[in-house]
């Protein structure tokens, strides 16, 4: 399947004496499922390196995003597709064999997972097996309760600029102009540890 990413252009007026100055936030969102899924802590793995049984074997990735194997020590798995691990691995192994060749299975997925919180009627963390939109996610947490705000909605999204410093964007979600099918942002698909905030 493709992958899609788009670009929205959120202005937000601030106003002060000497006038307004729009303040322009940039939403990184994705309309379709990714095409591939990125490994992540707790996946489990089925590593194979062909014709050698005991380098060939179960692997659960660690919350340090790190698997260990024979001969190779630990070898980053988090964040790659199940066949870029595969290559990196077969990389590591021609310091050992010559032209080795390796598969990674995908056996259980344990790292995808979302939160429902605030007026719902089923908060609380959601593990998936899949990838889901933000109107699937509202829906794990039972819709809403008579008190919700509907279209104050907000997804708290940790992010990374390219080093290891984490920070926290908010990304707003106005659920009626999602069902009349022309709100801003649109009903984009979630990442792991997203926070789906119902006030």
């Amino acid at each position: 399947m493709r992958f899609v990413t788009s670009c929205f252009l959120i202005a937000v007026m601030a106003f002060g004496a000497a006038g307004c100055v729009a303040d322009q936030v940039y939403y990184k969102v994705d309309l379709v499922p990714p095409g591939e899924f990125l490994l992540g802590p707790e996946d489990v793995l089925v590593v194979t390196v062909w014709k050698n049984q005991d380098l060939s074997r179960e692997v659960v990735i660690r919350p340090d995003g790190m698997i260990s194997m024979p001969l190779i020590g630990d070898v980053p798995a988090a964040n790659l597709t199940a066949n870029h691990l595969a290559k990196r691995i077969a990389e590591r192994l021609t310091e050992y064999m010559a032209s080795p060749i390796v598969s990674v299975q995908l056996k259980e997925v344990n790292s995808y997972f979302i939160y429902v919180l605030g007026e719902v009627p089923k908060p609380g963390k959601y593990p998936l097996k899949s990838y889901a939109n933000v109107m699937q996610g509202i829906s794990l947490g039972g819709g809403f309760t008579p008190f919700a705000k509907k279209n104050k909605i907000k997804v708290l999204r940790s992010t990374t600029d390219g080093s290891s410093d984490k920070s926290q964007i908010e990304i707003p979600v106005q659920y009626d102009e999602i069902l009349q099918g022309h709100a801003a942002v649109g009903n984009f698909y979630l990442k792991s540890g997203d926070v789906i905030v119902v006030p």
